[in-house]
């Protein structure tokens, strides 16, 4: 399980360390891929390949479908730990997600996201004022 915030600063040649209590999940590897809100997502191999059968399950006939699985898929890069627990982020994750020097890695259960670190400050700012209206909603799932 992911969780927990994290503040670290990409190389030169576009790795980043990935902290070692969460490096345990990613042994076998993982996959990193466009995310939602201009962020990246990291997926352990495992939840990748259960998030993989379901987009796979998705209905080829509808435009939706189609173009969620082609974001999500055509993105999409497994990742391995170098020996000093990094991985390289390549350049157009990098420029989709508009990441800079200064990266936060934010531990969201059964993924990572990779942030710049403004624009992360940007969305917690805003999700924090809404956060009671969020909640109201989410009232309706049993949360």
């Amino acid at each position: 399980m992911f969780i927990g915030e994290y503040h670290f600063t990409l190389d030169n040649k576009g790795r980043i360390a990935i902290p070692v209590k969460l490096r345990k999940e990613l042994i076998e590897g993982g996959v990193l891929t466009r995310g939602l809100d201009n962020c990246l997502f990291l997926f352990a191999a495992k939840d990748w390949q259960q998030l993989a059968e379901k987009i796979k399950s998705l209905p080829l006939s509808q435009a939706n479908s189609r173009a969620f699985s082609r974001f999500m898929l055509a993105g999409a890069m497994e990742v391995e730990l170098d020996s000093q627990g990094r991985i390289l982020i390549p350049e157009y994750l990098r420029k989709y997600a508009s990441l800079s020097k200064k990266i936060v890695l934010a531990g969201v259960y059964n993924r990572l996201e990779l942030w710049d670190e403004n624009n992360w400050e940007i969305y917690k700012q805003r999700t924090e004022k809404e956060s009671g209206d969020i909640s109201e909603r989410l009232g309706d799932l049993g949360i």
